[in-house]
C-alpha cells in the first residue's frame, strides 16, 4: 500500500467513525438516565436504559480514539514518516499496513507495547 492509497482509506474510515460517533452522541437519552431515576419504572427497563446509554458513550469514546489514531497517521503521511515505526524507524511491513494503515509501530514494538500493558 502506498501513502496516497493509505490517505484515501484513512480519510474514508475517519469520515465513517466521525458519523458513528456523532450518531451515538445525538441519540443519547434525554434526560440523561442518571437524572431520571428509577422511580415508577420497572427495574429491568431502567437497567436496559442504563446499559444502552453506557454502550453509546463507549461507542462514541472508541470512535474518538480511533479518529485520533487516524489523524496521527495522516500527519505521518504529510510529514513523510508514514510506514516507519515510531520507535525504531524501521519500515512497517506491507501486510501490517494493508490491515491497519494507521499502524505506527512495527510488529515487534507493537507486541512489546501490548505485553507491557498486561
Amino acid at each position: 500500500m502506498d501513502a496516497e492509497q493509505a490517505r484515501s482509506e484513512l480519510t474514508d474510515e475517519r469520515r465513517r467513525l466521525t458519523e458513528l460517533g456523532s450518531w451515538s452522541e445525538e441519540h443519547e437519552p434525554t434526560p440523561p438516565i442518571e437524572q431520571e431515576g428509577a422511580m415508577g419504572q420497572h427495574p429491568g427497563d431502567y437497567g436496559s436504559e442504563v446499559e444502552e446509554s453506557m454502550e453509546r458513550r463507549g461507542l462514541a469514546d472508541e470512535a474518538r480514539r480511533q479518529v485520533a489514531e487516524i489523524d496521527a497517521a495522516l500527519g505521518r503521511i504529510d510529514d513523510g514518516t508514514w510506514g516507519r515505526c515510531v520507535v525504531c524507524g524501521n519500515e512497517i511491513d506491507g501486510e501490517r499496513l494493508e490491515a491497519r494503515p494507521q499502524a505506527e509501530r512495527c510488529r515487534e514494538h507493537q507486541e512489546e507495547l501490548e505485553r507491557s500493558m498486561r
